[in-house]
């Protein structure tokens, strides 16, 4: 073998990264520095048979905690159809700050047969020690990045414990000056209004209606929801108070509403959940959650209950509807055990048919007349709750609910295996 053939060509690309995007319209910037740093380095390396490719990679206004950057995802895909051998960089974490990325990045790397050097700090990855060199600067890497994170966070907490006002969307009522909250005129009346309207009819289904009815809309100039409304009624902004991580503290705003009214409001809210809220459903009982969609709306239906002179009645809601003011899905809700009742009775006919069981019988290796005996076992007896949720898991893809039918998606592989268990029993 020849030395001319051991310096095969290696095809390099250069990357470069900068954070700014204003630093793009300088005339010579840090992308200009990275890339000149690059192309020198690469014509260092002219003799063993490194050569720069024309197409440049260049990230500008894209931070490095992750990798979505159209010019890496440029440079990815150009790595994998294996048009670059070698990824030059000014730094190691012009291409990544993240560990985790940088480890996945390294193992696509690998798998392409590309090497990446970095020129500032002797990084070769086709050798042995620039590949621990580079193990223990990612992992200083990631030390300074969470250092900063924590910086950050300590930051916003010890604001929040003074009551002061850190960012963030401005409650509706008020408006911000010198860094603090103050009372807006035109929309503080609308807020005390909600608070006072929801003592009244308790519903903040009614309120967004109703002040959608009549055009005050929210500040965006879009209707008002319910959701938001129920936020707004649990906001301790309105008290004069700030919240971190569950904590409350005192504000140095002047509240809109009175601690009265605040606590009447949160004992009604209390006692009132509205229907789909979270920790108020019970999976164990709802065995078509994550299963049942809404055929005229396209999202899903969510478990919900209701009591009614002490009896709970469960149900499922159309999601898309629920947050809708006002409402348009025929649908809407159903009786939970009307449609769970109504699935097991469609799945006990399907799964009876000729088609089904000559599919599960060709899948499973079991003679028809036996599958549909197998099958048939299955829905024997009377079935407990649990029964039926993992029945109903096993073998239903999805259900969609329309008007006027239902429409059930198996899973074969699962009647496959509900047809060997009943038939190795």
């Amino acid at each position: 073998m020849t030395m001319e053939t051991e310096r095969k060509t290696k095809r390099c690309a250069i990357y470069t990264r900068k954070s700014l995007e204003d630093a793009v319209e300088k005339e010579f910037n840090s992308i200009d520095a990275q890339r000149d740093a690059g192309e020198a380095y690469v014509r260092s390396q002219k003799a063993n048979g490194w050569t720069l490719l024309d197409k440049r990679y260049d990230d500008y206004g894209f931070s490095g905690g992750n990798v979505n950057r159209p010019a890496l995802k440029e440079l990815l895909a150009d790595c994998e159809a294996g048009r670059v051998d070698v990824v030059v960089i000014y730094k190691l974490d012009r291409l990544s700050r993240s560990i985790c990325d940088f480890a996945e990045l390294s193992k696509s790397f690998d798998k392409w047969g590309v090497t990446f050097v970095s020129v500032t700090q002797e990084i070769n990855t086709s050798t042995s020690s620039g590949r621990m060199m580079l193990n223990i600067l990612m992992t200083f890497a990631q030390y300074e990045r969470e250092v900063i994170a924590e910086r950050i966070r300590d930051k916003k907490a010890a604001t929040r414990r003074k009551g002061k006002w850190d960012g963030g969307v401005l409650p509706y009522g008020y408006a911000l000056s010198d860094h603090k909250l103050v009372e807006r005129p035109d929309e503080s009346g609308t807020a005390r209004r909600i608070f006072a309207r929801y003592l009244e009819i308790q519903s903040p289904k009614t309120i967004a209606r109703e002040l959608n009815a009549e055009g005050t809309l929210r500040r965006s100039g879009k209707p008002w929801t319910p959701r938001q409304i129920g936020d707004m009624l649990r906001n301790v902004t309105y008290i004069g108070k700030v919240s971190y991580k569950g904590e409350v503290f005192e504000g140095e705003h002047d509240g809109l509403i009175d601690q009265e009214t605040w606590d009447a409001v949160q004992k009604y809210m209390d006692g009132n959940i509205p229907v789909g809220s979270k920790g108020r459903t019970l999976d164990s009982e709802a065995p078509l959650k994550g299963i049942l969609r809404c055929g005229r709306c396209g999202g899903a239906m969510t478990p919900a209950y209701t009591y009614r002179n002490g009896v709970r009645f469960r149900y499922y809601v159309c999601v898309k509807d629920s947050k809708r003011a006002e409402h348009e899905c025929p649908i809407r809700r159903i009786a939970a055990g009307e449609i769970e009742g109504r699935v097991i009775e469609c799945l006990e006919n399907l799964m009876r048919s000729p088609e089904v069981v000559m599919a599960v019988s060709d899948l499973a290796g079991i003679p028809p007349k036996q599958v549909m005996d197998a099958l048939g076992d299955a829905w024997a007896g009377e079935m407990t709750q649990t029964e039926k949720h993992r029945l109903l898991h096993l073998l239903v893809e999805s259900v969609e609910l329309n008007e006027n039918e239902i429409v059930v998606e198996l899973i074969t592989e699962g009647m496959q295996r509900l047809a060997k268990e009943a038939y190795e029993i």
